[in-house]
């Protein structure tokens, strides 16, 4: 029993360790593009994302439920053996975390903790272990559809309010307004971070809680101790070490105009918001990339990079069997030497933190230099720098050139007509240099043109 207490001591203390890792890795999420567009300052901003991830962890436990009694069947697996493998997945989990986040990756930290689990359960347990409709249905599917959806959503959503606010488009950028619009999106997706992210590690802790029996198997909600432990990590994990994610999202999102950050965010929020009702455990950073990638869409003269939007949904496919090899790796360990091998794993999880930090410190991110790198999801989407004309400004447009031409045509004919008018007067100072030339020759007073003309007429009467 001493020793179960001490893995589940070990447990929550990884899991809390990993919210905090969730928390810095997806503050990006919701604060990238309004850092980038000027909206907020990054201080502000990552705070006001703490705060709200905060408030949102209180507000559901759908998707706490979903990982406590939904894709691992506890309920078929002895307590001694399924807790070490907890143990074994957050491991999983953490490590890639760790290492998506030194290297500036916008990874999936919700699948990074299903590989993990997984992973760890199908090494230590067996595939009877794993509910796979559920794992169906409330990871795999939400992950293709989620992000999808965010993206139609966005598209929809930056092609209306273009629509609207087109008579604005001779300005600088003609959407100004949009920027302060984008303080309450960002805020409303930190709010939905807080509702999906943070669920997942109260589902964790509630699971081993419930494996040596600490937890009635009956209670699907978390404690009230839980709640407020997780929702605290994962604030200070996103106010105090969000800046390298952010450094990677927040330049390549540059080119993201206010208006497409607005339908972007809301779109991200309305989606995580939707889905956490429904207990889905979506990746954040999926469903908030789809919107950006949706919303650069939506933005006149824009087109896909295919290779780099591939190249994003292969670091997605990554995340669950990387993390979950990770995870089954550590759990072989625990399966072959027991408790040394818990024992083992716990000082390499240590190693491997440690290590990537101090590497990290290398390399230091914070405020000051949080906006250097490019991010793949801004790069996906080629977009012009001046949007082609819409229906409407090309029909203004051509009669403007219409009417351009027909003045300049008048004006041909004026100055024709003045050519011609002074080539007579011309001709006609001609005939008269000559006749008053020819009468001085010949003695004879000199002849008006007009005189000539009278005398031409009279001999032909």
């Amino acid at each position: 029993m001493e020793t179960a207490a001490l893995i589940v001591v070990l447990v929550i203390l990884l899991a809390l360790f990993f919210d905090f890792t969730n928390g810095f890795h997806d503050t990006a999420n919701a604060m990238a593009t309004p850092i980038a567009t000027g909206a907020l300052k990054p201080k502000t901003a990552v705070l006001l994302a703490a705060v709200l991830n905060l408030v949102g962890a209180f507000l559901s436990t759908e998707v706490s439920k979903t990982v406590s009694h939904g894709i691992i069947r506890e309920d078929t697996i002895q307590g001694d053996v399924f807790l070490p493998m907890i143990f074994a997945g957050l491991i999983g989990a953490i490590t890639w975390n760790m290492l998506t986040w030194l290297l500036g990756l916008p990874s999936s930290s919700s699948h990074a903790l299903f590989g993990g689990l997984i992973g760890a359960t199908l090494v230590g347990v067996g595939v009877g272990g794993i509910d796979f409709g559920m794992v169906l249905s409330k990871i795999i599917l939400p992950a293709l559809i989620a992000p999808l959806t965010a993206g139609i959503i966005a598209f929809a959503a930056t092609k209306l309010a273009y629509s609207i606010t087109r008579r604005y488009d001779g300005k600088p950028d003609g959407r100004d307004g949009f920027r302060w619009g984008q303080i309450f999106t960002s805020s409303l997706v930190a709010l939905a971070h807080g509702t999906n992210d943070a669920q997942k590690t109260m589902g964790v802790i509630t699971l081993a809680l419930i494996t040596v029996g600490w937890q009635n198997s009956e209670q699907a909600d978390p404690y009230l101790w839980v709640i407020i432990a997780c929702a605290v990590t994962i604030a200070l994990g996103t106010y105090l070490g969000g800046w390298r994610i952010i450094r990677t999202l927040g330049k390549g999102l540059t080119d993201v105009k206010p208006a497409q950050g607005f339908s972007a965010e809301s779109s991200t929020a309305a989606t995580i918001l939707a889905s956490s009702a429904f207990g889905f455990a979506l990746s954040t950073t999926q469903v908030a990339s789809g919107s950006v990638i949706g919303s650069g869409l939506g933005r006149r003269g824009s087109t896909v990079r295919w290779r780099t939007a591939g190249r994003i949904a292969i670091g997605w496919l990554l995340t669950l069997p990387a993390a979950g090899a990770v995870g089954a790796l550590a759990a072989l360990l625990i399966t072959w030497l027991g408790n040394w091998g818990i024992a083992i794993d716990t000082v390499l999880a240590l190693a491997v933190i440690i290590g990537l930090f101090l590497r990290s410190r290398k390399d230091a991110v914070t405020h000051a230099n949080a906006m250097s790198d490019v991010a793949e999801s801004g790069l996906a989407i080629e977009q012009p720098d001046t949007t082609p004309p819409t229906r409407r400004q090309q029909r203004i447009a051509d009669a403007k050139a219409e009417a351009k031409a027909r003045a300049a045509a008048r004006e041909q004919v004026k100055v024709q007509a003045k050519a011609d008018a002074k080539a007579k007067a011309e001709a006609r100072a001609d005939a008269k240099a000559k006749a008053a030339k020819k009468a001085a020759k010949s003695g004879e007073p000199a002849k008006t043109i007009e005189d000539a003309d009278t005398a031409s007429r009279e001999e032909s009467k």
